[in-house]
């Protein structure tokens, strides 16, 4: 039992939960009828028309994140979509805008991405599925210039690409590690031109990225024509623009692009639109569906991917950098179980109170504590996701350890409670955006790209420096060289670790990342550094969660989560 309910599956419980009208929520968000595209009673697309024409002020912008992940969980999302349903408790007008889950984790690792029991977004199946076709759309973008590249070669090659330097690849949305790599037509002349290739999740795809960080159609399009997709003879960059793709690119995009607005199980409107992975991308749900909440509530509640020194170092220093967005407050997730993880327990040892192994992890939660308030000079309110195993002291001890920093913390248990469990998180997070803040950015945009990973590194993730491989130094130089020295850094780096070494848990510290590659995602605006074994395409675990889910005689879906 937690907070006197039966433990139910999320999916169970989400099934148990009759969804409003979905123009119901629209209205509820202030939202006229014109502007609503309905899919189905209870999901819709809202018009971008919507943005220029609302007469409201921007509400509050609510960030939440968390600390380093563990297997344990940390609850973020469930956060997010909790403190929505607190602050409408307590009478504010509330927007969520949440990030889009792709079909491969579904399938791969876990269940779903929509929350966790009694603070969960609605319908969670479509959802998590297929939703409103903005993962398919992404896709066929992608591959329609994946497909057009290599129809120009065959067709002749008037731009004089390179086959060889081909970086543009296909993308799918599943965890499938048989094609990372593939060698492609062959078979003789009429199935083009031989060369090696490979695929991306979708969520990895430049694409995703253009989608989420575009502002318009117009701009949308603009973006789509400067993605790089290889190089000529003579090392110049080709273009999906010299390929003439960007019109049919956005035409496929056009719909995708409006967000999309569902419910929480409590009945607050939320968008839930774009989902690049915060360890290879730049984590954050569309520029677009951010602002929209904003326009559309008096505190608009986001999250970001994985732990703030990914998600919310990416938000902070590319989202809100393109978008002019400035956050009124942080809220930062944490729970004992994943905090005594990164002291050095195991998952099986998490249940019993160990104060030891949790002074050991507690350096994790306070180096994000500190990069918030002191790197990024932004008010934050640590939430603690709490177990029926947590103690009285571990717990006090969290606070205590907060206080030398100047945080508060809050207990969190809208898992358990829904929206009153996240009440007394609420009225932290009203008044910590009543507070002025100066907020900043990790870096400049004028520093040459170098330096810019090398102030990521040092300020946020606590280590020493960089070191550049001879191919990421050349890189570096040609991508200056090309006109992209002021663009913002995203670096893809694993999600388990401040470091590049996701066996280094806790808060460590003398360490040097090691960038191995660099790339240019002109349409997105960033440059990608890629350290460690980082990968653009995931594999299935031994036992796949597809391995658990089924639909009975009448359609119902059953271990999704």
């Amino acid at each position: 039992m937690r907070g006197g309910r039966a433990m139910r599956s999320d999916i169970e419980i989400a099934q148990s939960v009759a969804p409003e009208n979905i123009m119901t929520i629209a209205k509820r968000a202030g939202i006229d009828e014109k502007y609503v595209e309905q899919y189905g009673n209870d999901k819709a697309k809202i018009d971008l028309s919507l943005l220029g024409e609302s007469k409201n002020e921007n509400g509050k912008l609510v960030l939440v994140t968390a600390i380093t992940p563990t297997p344990a969980g940390e609850g973020k999302t469930t956060t997010t979509i909790g403190l929505a349903d607190g602050l409408k408790k307590i009478g504010k007008n509330v927007v969520a805008a949440l990030r889009e889950p792709s079909l491969g984790p579904v399938f791969g690792i876990k269940g779903g991405a929509a929350g966790g029991g009694y603070a969960q977004v609605i319908p969670m199946e479509d959802i998590n599925l297929h939703f409103t076709g903005d993962f398919h759309a992404i896709g066929a973008a992608n591959n329609l210039l994946a497909a057009m590249l290599d129809n120009h070669i065959y067709q002749g090659n008037s731009l004089n690409i390179d086959p060889r330097r081909i970086t543009w690849k296909r993308c799918v949305d599943m965890n499938d590690r048989q094609l990372r790599f593939i060698t492609d037509g062959l078979g003789g002349r009429v199935n083009g031109v031989p060369r090696e290739d490979g695929y991306d999740i979708t969520v990895a795809s430049e694409i995703m990225a253009v989608l989420c960080l575009s502002s318009s159609i117009t701009d949308l399009k603009e973006r789509l024509a400067r993605i790089i997709v290889g190089y000529t003879y003579d090392n110049e960059p080709v273009t999906a623009g010299d390929l003439k793709a960007q019109g049919a690119m956005c035409a496929l995009l056009k719909n995708a692009l409006k967000p999309n607005l569902v419910q929480t199980l409590e009945g607050t409107p939320a968008f839930v639109h774009g989902g690049p992975f915060a360890n290879i991308a730049h984590g954050c749900n569309s520029v677009i569906a951010t602002k929209m909440a904003l326009k559309c509530g008096d505190y608009a509640v986001t999250e970001a991917g994985f732990g703030a020194d990914l998600g919310a170092e990416k938000f902070l220093d590319i989202k809100c950098r393109f978008a002019n967005l400035k956050p009124d407050a942080v809220v930062l997730v944490a729970t004992v179980r994943a905090l005594k993880m990164h002291g050095g327990l195991a998952k099986t040892e998490l249940a019993d109170e160990n104060l030891d192994a949790l002074k050991k992890g507690i350096p994790n939660l306070l180096r994000h504590v500190s990069n918030i308030k002191n790197v990024y000079k932004l008010p934050l309110v640590v939430a603690v996701n709490r177990f029926p195993t947590d103690t009285d002291s571990e717990i006090n001890f969290i606070i205590d350890e907060c206080k030398k920093l100047g945080v508060n913390t809050v207990l969190s248990t809208v898992w358990a409670d829904g929206g009153n469990g996240g009440i007394e998180l609420a009225n932290e997070v009203v008044r910590l955006c009543e507070e002025k803040n100066d907020f900043t950015f990790c870096y400049e945009d004028n520093l040459p790209l170098a330096e810019k990973i090398e102030a990521v590194v040092k300020k946020v993730y606590g280590g020493n420096g960089v070191v550049f491989t001879k191919p990421a130094q050349k890189q570096l130089t040609r991508l200056e060289e090309l006109g992209f020295a002021k663009c913002p850094v995203c670096i893809a780096k694993t999600q388990y670790s401040f470091s590049d070494n996701p066996a280094l848990l806790g808060a460590p510290d003398g360490f040097e990342v090691t960038v191995r590659n660099v790339k240019i995602s002109a349409g997105a605006g960033f440059v990608v550094a890629l350290t460690g074994d980082i990968m653009t395409m995931p594999g299935l675990p031994k036992v796949p969660a597809a391995n658990k889910i089924d639909v009975s005689a009448d359609g119902e879906i059953s271990g999704l989560f």
